[in-house]
């Protein structure tokens, strides 16, 4: 530690520590050690290390557990929303390996809300299907999509779990997605929903809607909910 500089010390031992995490001498779900140890090891005050630690918690690093203790969280993917983006293409730059499992899959006709929703008329066929969505075999998010099938005629679920669905809509129907628009909304995992995430009722997520255009049409609503423990969502503002 650096006592003569102008870093404050609790700073600097948030440094140690993402340093440590980053190099992988501290993994997902490792108990940090006590603020006792923090202390002794660093030659610091409890005051800083205590600092040092909700700090680290207030940015995602740690997690606390009554009674047990400081553990390391898991790795959270970090993402752009500056650009029209696919789960399978932004899991693949992380080094991760996606997968879909499609949950159910139907064809239904739009009542009025689902109509006003993607421009259609009521009564117009759309295809939906829930899919559970996977980065190493562990469950990430899991989306209910609704596509039209006049732009889609014959997708199939076996397409769906084999294929990315963009990928499908560019390769077999020729798509062209010129705008997305996304709303974020914080909410409480509800209890089927932790169960297919394997995560814990009542703790934070993420819903994201969205809707994709070609040109002026919709070609796709999603609604969606991403474990709030692994997901950090960027946006760069330019002057």
């Amino acid at each position: 530690m650096d006592r003569s500089g102008i870093i404050p010390l609790y700073y600097q031992l948030m440094d140690e520590i993402i340093k440590m995490i980053e190099k992988g001498n501290l993994q997902a779900h490792d108990q940090l050690p006590s603020e006792r140890e923090l202390c002794n090891t660093y030659n610091i005050s409890r005051s800083t290390v205590r600092q040092a630690i909700q700090e680290l918690e207030n940015e995602g690093y740690i997690y606390r557990v009554h009674g047990k203790g400081t553990f390391i969280s898991p790795e959270i993917f970090k993402q752009s929303l500056l650009k029209i983006y696919s789960f399978t293409e932004e899991m693949k730059k992380l080094g991760k390996t996606p997968s879909s499992k499609v949950l159910s899959f139907d064809i239904i006709s739009c009542d009025e809300k689902l109509s006003r929703k993607m421009k259609l008329n009521q009564e117009d066929k759309v295809y939906v299907f829930t899919r559970l969505r996977l980065a190493d075999l562990k469950p990430m998010m899991l989306e209910t999509s609704f596509v039209p099938c006049d732009r889609f005629p014959n997708l199939t679920k076996e397409e769906l779990e084999s294929t990315p669905m963009y990928d499908i809509f560019m390769k077999k129907y020729n798509a062209n997605f010129t705008k997305a628009e996304e709303i974020f909304q914080a909410v409480l995992t509800r209890e089927l929903e932790a169960d297919l995430l394997e995560y814990q009722t009542g703790l934070p997520s993420m819903m994201i809607e969205r809707v994709t255009y070609e040109n002026d049409f919709i070609i796709e609503y999603t609604k969606g909910v991403a474990r709030g423990d692994k997901f950090r969502y960027q946006v760069v503002l330019n002057k």
